[in-house]
């Protein structure tokens, strides 16, 4: 068994759920990092950096980790899908803060003086050398731009209710629906609660929410498959806490009670195996 070092405290819970099962499967094989490297396209440094939090593993080495150490691979691949939203989330702000320093170094571009060099000491009429004033100065402007972005995203998120049908309920919505205006989107609001009204038809048990068997919820997911999910799991007797759509620690907590009596792994995420459970 490999005496791994602490992950970093900072990494997000979902990444570190992806980092786990990676170096347990690893240590159940009795791979060597230097065997794995061998087995695999991907370096040993690579995978040092992977299994110690340091970067997220792409896909494509999770696959090939479970084909090495002959392991299913769709439940490790769920959680990388789960990991790469959370990195990607925190990769993005860290990405703006490493550029503030070097747009602050440089001021706004001076004007040229006529007829002599300008700020970067070029004659009049030369090009500007590549990565001068005015392409920090852009960058700023792209940033900012990103930020009103983010900003109006979490304003629609707290502010706006949920969009209803005809009959009151909600419905599962599609970039193609939302485009054409046929499907409302999943919007919340605080406070906000459904109801739970639950049918069994061909495909097990439904809320009528949502039809996914397939759909993968961690921490923070939102939408009319969360709303589905806690609908479910409030009708196997495992209270999720308010059906909001959000899976929040009461909904967590939920799943794996759920889990842990259906015998599987005990991660508080809801994947395909979790489904068939509810939809029983």
């Amino acid at each position: 068994m490999s005496r791994w070092k602490g992950l970093p405290e900072s990494l997000d819970q979902r990444v570190r759920q992806l980092v786990v099962q990676l170096r347990r499967l690893k240590d159940h094989s009795g791979l060597s990092l230097v065997s794995l490297a061998a087995r695999t396209s991907y370096s040993k440094s690579s995978w040092e950096r992977y299994l110690n939090g340091k970067k997220l593993p792409p896909r494509d080495a999770v696959a090939a980790l479970a084909r090495v150490c002959d392991a299913d691979p769709t439940r490790l691949l769920a959680l990388h899908e789960v990991a790469a939203q959370a990195w990607g989330a925190a990769a993005a702000p860290e990405a703006g803060r490493a550029a503030d320093p070097a747009d602050a170094a440089d001021p706004a571009d001076p004007p040229d003086p006529g007829g002599g060099p300008d700020a970067t000491g070029a004659k009049e009429g030369a090009p500007r050398p590549a990565g001068g004033p005015r392409v920090r100065t852009g960058s700023l402007v792209v940033l900012a731009a990103l930020g009103v972005v983010v900003v109006a995203a979490v304003a629609l998120l707290i502010v706006r209710p949920w969009q209803q049908d005809a009959a009151g309920r909600g419905t599962a919505g599609t970039a193609a629906g939302r485009t054409a205006g046929a499907v409302p989107a999943f919007t919340h609001r605080v406070g906000e609660t459904s109801d739970c009204r639950l049918t069994r038809g061909p495909g097990g048990l439904s809320a009528g929410r949502s039809r996914t068997t397939t759909a993968i919820l961690g921490s923070g997911a939102t939408g009319w498959d969360v709303v589905e999910a806690q609908c479910l799991l409030h009708h196997h007797g495992y209270d999720p806490g308010p059906v909001d759509g959000i899976v929040g620690e009461n909904t967590q907590r939920a799943v794996k009670r759920l889990q842990a009596g259906a015998g599987l792994p005990t991660d508080g995420i809801v994947g395909p195996d979790t489904w068939q459970v509810l939809r029983r």
